[in-house]
């Protein structure tokens, strides 16, 4: 028999911020031409529905069931060297604190070839679905997205929150539910007006969204109030506060 090429390859997708609607159309060609799904908890679910191949769910739920990153190259990698089309289907964007770097790396590494479809990340949609633009003339010349993940003090921390309380950027906050509190104490201490408005966007793009405001020395009480979950995303800065309605003039 002759020996054919392995055709074996990942595609790494990003599948937006939540609702199926907003997936790419290259990322939803690459889903249904897929022979392996490999799919996280926050993915566009609804996109699976129909689906003839094989589905991995390897999402992480927090402080409950997780797939090591590990495993997931290992699956990725085991898939694609068997001859599959795999696709990798992240929330968000897979580059903005998706792993998809390392994801990238153990393919290459294992010679399997890679495509990456960029995504819709959740930390500019899901403002925008609550009706905050990150940027805004006369409000703001710029944002910065930073993690949440662990709070300011925390030995894994390499952020620079002093700097960040004097950036002038409105602040994008992922994964930042349970560290609110710490974060928001930090940038006050650090110089940053506690009257500077805030929002939180709990499930951005779903039927459960909800939007909490405040401003920043009240923001992480309103949603432990609130009972707010994550996925949530925290906006701090004049944005948080944009009134449509009112007039701005800029740079």
């Amino acid at each position: 028999m002759e020996n054919r090429p392995n055709r074996g390859r990942v595609v790494l997708v990003g599948g937006g911020p939540g609702d199926p609607g907003l997936i790419t159309v290259a990322g939803l060609e690459a889903v249904r031409s897929a022979d392996v799904v490999v799919t996280d908890r926050l993915a566009p679910l609804g996109v699976l529905h129909g689906l003839g191949c094989e589905i991995v769910d390897v999402g992480k739920i927090p402080r409950g069931r997780t797939t090591p990153q590990e495993e997931i190259n290992r699956i990725l990698v085991a898939h694609a060297a068997a001859g599959k089309r795999v696709v990798r289907l992240k929330g968000g964007d897979t580059f903005v604190f998706g792993r998809g770097g390392e994801e990238l790396e153990a393919c290459v590494a294992a010679g399997i070839p890679v495509d990456v479809i960029p995504g819709v990340t959740s930390a500019i949609a899901g403002p925008a679905l609550a009706g905050i633009p990150v940027t805004h003339r006369g409000l703001s010349q710029g944002f910065t997205v930073v993690s949440g993940h662990v709070p300011p003090g925390d030995p894994r921390s390499t952020l620079d929150w002093a700097a960040l309380a004097r950036s002038g950027t409105d602040l994008v906050l992922l994964m930042a539910v349970a560290t609110l509190p710490a974060i928001t104490a930090t940038l006050i201490t650090e110089g940053l007006d506690a009257a500077t408005p805030a929002a939180t966007v709990a499930d951005a793009t779903l039927p459960t969204q909800r939007v909490v405001r405040a401003d920043l020395a009240t923001i992480a009480e309103r949603i432990a109030e609130a009972c707010i979950a994550s996925p949530a995303i925290t906006v701090i800065g004049k944005v948080a506060g944009f009134d449509p309605g009112s007039e701005t003039t800029g740079v």
